[in-house]
């Protein structure tokens, strides 16, 4: 294997951009399409809760599972003598975790009732009754996706990167269908249906890779193997990072119930509208640095350098465009959504979302670099620790402001939760592993504040000086809070400033 940290990182990282960014767009406009047809609305709103229901059985387990088998599997893979010999440890854990969901889909959905008036207590009888149908249909997939999520890591710890990055595209095509051509008439049940189907999709696209890398997956159920032993030591605080996620997602709605209707689907199209540029950039660049940072454990000043190089990559990329989602909200919503059931206070609603939600994106990319680092280094309990605190101040963030700001009390109380768990997690990986050089990573953060502020100056001066449709109000927003953004880093002279230019190259020698 190249040497972890190298040119072939930089290479994945662009390739996994490029793939990713054709799912992602399909989700996107999976989403627009769905927005078009139902609005912001009671079945939309059922919908939506439907899915967080089931998120508690597959994220308390898949996951976990999945982002504990990457360190071991990718050390396996980087030794000669096991790089093509199979994973037992691996194939225990695949199977254990089938066997557990499968199980778990049962059981939640004979109490999917119940539960749907605890997690969604402002719905009336008959939106109740669409959740708890919805959430039937919607469990069957919870195997499937569980499936993927552990195939998908397989083949990224032996540096096939592609099929994983693919997978939203079936997906996201089978949704489309579902919600253009059966979602008129047989309403949210074909979103429901779609969701299986696109799945089940999912699953098939991780099967080629197995081949290629020269290993398969076989039932085993040694639970006192070695590698699964390694496995299941890292998942029980996985499990709860994992769990209070979903925690904060369900608490979320539950408490939008409670508000106007619409009011869950703003904040999750608000939501989208934000993670769209995490999930589009920061996230595939980042897939390949967990296996190399996991393969580099044992030298901590190569491990350093690629935690602050993930550092730069993301601040330097989302700041510019958190300013842009905050100061240009509402043009950027009526682009995305303007069209169709989605009506004007719609798209005002989700503006309010987006506005509160985006100190967030820069959250969630930071995190990312700094909790995959613990987790590599065998660290798990640290990110469970500040993952409850970070809950606690979602919930009480959540109860306090959502009666008094509405939908931006739920998106502020998510954003504080994002950035408290950031920062914290940062400080610990510094304190307790020397795995990110602090005076270096607080430097980068006061240059883009500083950057920040400027350039939302002039973004603010714009929108309310631009006059005309909404697409050009974002790109004259965007063009000039990034280029007065990059700008400022070539006038600092900044270390950062050579991110854009490092990635074009390396997309020129991919």
């Amino acid at each position: 294997m190249a040497r972890p940290g190298g040119r072939s990182i930089s290479r994945a990282a662009v390739l996994v951009t490029g793939l990713t960014a054709v799912s992602t767009l399909l989700g996107f406009l999976r989403d627009v399409v769905i927005a078009a047809i139902f609005g912001a609305g009671a079945q939309l709103d059922a919908y939506l809760v439907a899915q967080g229901l089931m998120n508690i059985v597959l994220g308390l387990v898949a996951y976990a599972m999945a982002r504990s088998a990457t360190p071991v599997v990718a050390r396996e893979a980087a030794t000669e003598e096991n790089g093509c010999k199979g994973h037992t440890g691996f194939n225990v854990a695949f199977t254990v975790t089938m066997l557990v969901l499968g199980v778990g889909s049962v059981i939640m959905g004979i109490f999917a009732a119940p539960v749907t008036s605890l997690i969604a207590p402002g719905f009336d009888a008959g939106e109740a009754a669409t959740v708890t149908m919805l959430t039937r249909i919607i469990l069957i997939a919870t195997v499937l996706v569980a499936g993927t999520d552990l195939l998908a890591a397989l083949a990224q710890s032996h540096g096939r990167f592609a099929w994983a990055s693919l997978q939203g595209v079936p997906f996201n095509l089978i949704m489309i269908a579902a919600a253009g051509l059966f979602g008129p008439q047989y309403g949210v049940s074909a979103l429901a249906v779609g969701f299986v189907v696109g799945s089940a999709a999912r699953l098939v696209l991780q099967l080629p890779p197995l081949r290629s890398i020269g290993t398969r997956v076989r039932p085993r159920l040694a639970l006192k193997d070695p590698g699964f032993r390694e496995i299941a030591v890292l998942v029980p605080p996985m499990l709860v990072g994992s769990a209070i996620g979903n925690i904060n997602t369900l608490v979320d709605r539950a408490v939008g119930s409670t508000l106007e209707e619409g009011a869950i689907t703003a904040l999750s199209y608000g939501w989208r509208l934000v993670n769209l540029p995490e999930q589009l950039l920061i996230a595939s660049l980042l897939v390949p640095l967990y296996p190399a940072i996991s393969a580099s454990v044992g030298n901590l000043p190569e491990l350093k350098r690629l935690v602050n190089r993930g550092l730069s990559v993301t601040v330097t990329i989302l700041v510019p465009l958190c300013v842009v989602l905050a100061i240009a909200a509402v043009p950027l919503v009526e682009l995305a959504f303007g069209r169709g059931a989605f009506s004007r206070e719609d798209i005002e609603d989700t503006a309010t979302a987006v506005a509160w939600y985006a100190p967030a994106l820069l959250a969630l990319g930071f995190r990312q670099v700094v909790v995959s680092t613990s987790y590599a280094l065998g660290d798990s309990k640290a990110p469970v620790v500040v993952a409850v605190v970070a809950m606690i101040v979602n919930i009480v963030g959540d109860i306090l402001l959502a009666p008094v700001m509405g939908v931006a009390g739920i998106a502020l109380a998510t954003s504080a939760s994002l950035v408290t768990a950031a920062l914290a997690n940062a400080w610990l990986l510094h304190r307790r592993h020397d795995g990110v050089d602090l005076r270096t990573a607080v430097a980068l953060l006061l240059r883009a504040a500083v950057l920040a502020a400027i350039a939302a100056g002039v973004g603010l001066l714009l929108v309310n000086v631009v006059d005309g449709p909404a697409l050009l109000t974002c790109a004259v927003v965007a063009i000039a809070v990034c280029g007065i953004y990059a700008l400022g880093l070539i006038a600092l002279r900044a270390p950062e400033r050579r991110v854009p230019l490092d990635m074009i190259r390396a997309a020129r020698r991919r």
